[in-house]
């Protein structure tokens, strides 16, 4: 199918694609890397009258260091996240997701805030900053505003940004001594849509895990976290029995979609596959170091 007809203006300031988002409101569409919006335009799924174009907006781009806080700005590329060293040394989370983003053609011009902005529940990025518990940084005409990721994403393809909000970038905290941090996910092939992913964020003291964060995609509405696992884990070693009681409530506690390949319960056991295979290695890395 092709694009339904539309007008298209590129800025260059966050105050003109501001302005352009208040003028067209709902019929506006920002368009950044484009790996998203353009396959939704040529299915129709999309119909804006007015394609305002970000790509040319410095003050978008770069990943720097801001005290305890790594700042990615929208336009950063899911390329240039995997291969960031300021990623790799203090987002190592984001720097073992960034490979499973579809394929390299796509990470090389997909954005970090298209992403975000986008809310898919099976996108990598929005799962890792709820884990993360990171921050999205939106402007708009009343000014600048911090969401907290567990607030920002609320359901398919909806998070708390307004019509006539931009998204800056996101900032997560800086990683410390003690933390560990996984990723994997399973998909039918390489690059596809993951049937079920898992990012996890450990702190340990020795190999005691004071605190466990899981967050998960492809599973729920949007990307979701388990306090309930959670809060069983922490303050334990990660042992393979207390591993298992824990699984057990995680299978309780989550109430997967079902999609057009995978059931409830074939859900279900993938988180479970996962987290088991994730919390197992973090305990062995852990053991590893006090050995």
């Amino acid at each position: 199918m092709k694009a339904p007809r539309f007008d298209y203006v590129r800025v260059r300031s966050i105050e003109e694609a501001i302005a352009q988002l208040q003028q067209h409101g709902e019929g506006a569409r920002l368009l950044a890397g484009g790996q998203t919006l353009l396959a939704t335009l040529n299915l129709r799924l999309s119909e804006p009258q007015m394609l305002v174009d970000i790509g040319g907006i410095a003050a978008l781009r770069g990943i720097e260091r801001r005290g305890e806080q790594l700042w990615i700005g929208a336009l950063a590329t899911h390329g240039e996240i995997e291969s960031s060293p300021l990623v790799a040394e203090h987002a190592p989370l984001l720097a073992a997701a960034a490979p499973h983003i579809a394929h390299r053609a796509i990470r090389n011009v997909g954005t970090w805030g298209g992403s975000l902005a986008y809310a898919d529940p099976a996108a990598e990025w929005p799962a890792c900053l709820v884990t993360l518990e990171g921050t999205v940084v939106l402007q708009g005409p009343r000014g600048r505003r911090s969401v907290p990721a567990r607030n920002f994403f609320r359901s398919i393809l909806t998070t708390a940004m307004e019509p006539d909000e931009l998204l800056l970038g996101a900032e997560v905290p800086v990683a410390a001594a003690g933390d560990w941090f996984g990723f994997d996910e399973l998909a039918r092939r390489r690059g596809d849509y993951a049937a079920a992913g898992l990012a996890v964020a450990a702190q340990f003291d020795g190999t005691v895990a004071r605190r466990v964060r899981l967050g998960f995609l492809s599973v729920g509405p949007t990307a979701l976290r388990v306090p309930r696992t959670e809060a069983l884990l922490s303050g334990k070693e990660l042992t393979a029995g207390n591993i298992e009681i824990a699984i057990a409530t995680l299978k309780a506690e989550l109430d997967p979609l079902s999609d057009l390949y995978h059931a409830v319960e074939t859900k279900r056991h993938l988180a479970a596959v996962l987290a088991r295979r994730l919390l197992t290695a973090a305990h062995a890395s852990r053991v590893a170091l006090a050995a």
